[in-house]
């Protein structure tokens, strides 16, 4: 028989992610949540969303109760395709011509530890050959 009765507090995420190489929100970014309650358990997919016309993903699922580790996975490779698309540019993939991509990063993961009853937002810094995240409020 459990000692406690109470519910423990969920945890929330929340990102955004700003394209540095033009200094805007990335919209129709795919992002999808996943989670897990421990180092040692597999990871559970929650589901996904997609960012705004201001980069902000707001709506993605709610964390099940015991998660302990947290991963965002986003769809960087199809951003950058339409973004070239749409600008008739090809500057990137001719740099990287072995790979044939139009991006170096196909996707970024990222994966942190959260405790109960704490809101995480998790900002994503991206450009065509680099990435950089932290900790928001």
């Amino acid at each position: 028989m459990s000692t406690s009765t109470a519910a423990s507090p969920k945890s929330s995420v929340s990102t955004h992610i700003l394209d540095t190489s033009v200094g805007r929100p990335a919209e129709a970014v795919a992002v999808h949540l996943s989670a897990r309650s421990g180092l040692d358990a597999d990871w559970q997919a929650l589901g996904g969303s997609a960012t705004d016309a201001d980069g902000r993903c707001k709506d993605l699922p709610a964390l099940p109760e015991g998660t302990t580790h947290v991963r965002l996975d986003f769809d960087t490779e199809s951003y950058f395709a339409k973004k070239q698309a749409a600008a008739q540019q090809d500057a990137p993939a001719l740099r990287d011509s072995e790979n044939s991509r139009p991006v170096f990063f196909p996707e970024v993961s990222i994966a942190f530890a959260v405790v109960p009853g704490e809101h995480y937002h998790v900002p994503l810094l991206l450009n065509p050959f680099g990435y950089s995240v932290y900790r928001g409020s």
